[in-house]
């Protein structure tokens, strides 16, 4: 009988590490491949002229969440939607890469709780980041910016992080002199991880993050969420984050956040103002965008409005020809000097085409009649000038 307990403790003990090899090495992989897949397609056309447009460009885009997952994004992946090789295939010179410290289980676009289960801590615990991570939203986005500088580290050059004004100039030099290398910029997708304390705000900075995002899809100590209960203004410590934000080289990120807390930071502020990823309610018009007269309002301050490449912000036609329209539409609402890129690649959204493929997005540009001075701006030139306006 003893020796068969032993048998048992021992089936039992395989069966545990069966299971926690299960849980920690395939569902998380299962679940971003589910969670960020690209539609399968046949290659599209990119015609000469685009092509060699293309490769004259600085493309930048305001916000992927690659940092999320367990990838090693020095290296070029089967899954996902972004990581440091495809960057550069698709010539792109400027990446933020936003951190996600929480997201609410049942997440939608109408309304979500701040107490709802947090999906991102099974994630964090399924791809065994730190413990300090386990229980600390601070944690997670240092520890996502760790992560990215460890990126930098294994890149052989290929990637280089931005916190400086220098820095942007030197990767922008590097461009121009045909390196293969594309600038990294950290950013927070809501600024929860102050956890309500601005003295948080320090540590955050230092750990590289230069993009910073009011809220993500619930309420939270700076204010309501365009996704959370309360559709509320900025609160009193909203205020002072953003009075502080607004004195550092950082961008403030408006994607997330509720109108009015958007209108709040419109009347306190005199700065560009982003919001990073999302769409035109002109041209699709649902709660996730805002309305086009408070975008044009974002617009005045000198800031920019970055197109996202998922269905729920562009009306479904999510290939490259679908985006271009988009992209039309808002040049049309808030000028050609306001409008950028914001794909949300990697940020649990299903595309039609990977970073790679950018000279697609060219291509349909041009074949949309937009004009090459146009084009420059939107995939890129307009993203350096807030960044020149905003970094030191």
């Amino acid at each position: 009988m003893r020796k068969f307990l032993k048998w048992v403790a021992r089936l039992l003990a395989l069966a545990v590490v069966i299971g926690a090899v299960g849980f920690f090495g395939f569902l998380p992989a299962y679940v971003e491949d589910t969670s960020n897949n690209v539609i399968e397609h046949a290659p599209y056309p990119v015609s000469d002229r685009a092509a060699a447009l293309h490769k004259t460009l600085v493309v930048g885009d305001w916000h992927a969440d690659p940092l999320l997952w367990s990838r090693d994004l020095s290296q070029r992946g089967t899954r996902g939607q972004v990581d440091v090789p495809r960057l550069i295939e698709g010539n792109v010179a400027l990446q933020v890469f936003t951190a996600v410290t929480k997201s609410p289980a049942g997440q939608n676009y109408d309304s979500n709780s701040a107490e709802a289960f947090d999906n991102i801590t099974l994630l964090a615990v399924g791809q065994l980041w730190p413990l300090r991570t386990w229980t600390s939203l601070r944690e997670r986005a240092i520890w996502q910016a760790e992560k990215l500088h460890k990126v930098e580290a294994a890149s052989d050059g290929r990637l280089k992080i931005i916190k400086t004004a220098a820095d942007l100039e030197a990767v922008l030099a590097a461009k121009a002199g045909g390196e293969a290398v594309v600038g990294g910029i950290l950013g927070i997708e809501g600024a929860h991880p102050l956890e309500g304390d601005l003295a948080n705000l320090d540590p955050i900075f230092d750990a590289g993050h230069r993009v910073y995002g009011l809220q993500h899809f619930f309420d939270n100590e700076l204010g309501g969420s365009l996704h959370g209960e309360a559709d509320t203004g900025l609160t009193e410590f909203g205020r002072a984050v953003v009075t502080e934000l607004a004195r550092r080289p950082v961008v403030i990120d408006l994607a997330h956040s509720s109108q009015q807390v958007a209108r709040d930071v419109l009347a306190m502020t005199d700065m560009p103002l982003v919001v990073s990823h999302g769409g035109l309610h002109g041209h699709c018009p649902v709660k996730r965008n805002y309305p086009d007269e408070l975008m044009r309002e974002i617009a005045a301050t000198g800031g920019v409005i970055g197109m996202g490449y998922w269905a729920e912000v562009a009306c479904d036609d999510i290939t490259p020809t679908g985006i271009a329209r988009m992209i039309v539409k808002a040049i049309e609402t808030v000028g050609a000097d306001h409008v950028s890129l914001g794909s949300d690649y990697d940020g649990s959204v299903e595309t039609a085409f990977d970073t790679s493929e950018l000279a697609a997005l060219t291509s349909a540009l041009l074949d949309a009649g937009v004009s090459e001075d146009q084009i420059r701006k939107v995939m890129g030139d307009n993203m350096v000038r807030v960044l020149r306006a905003r970094l030191r």
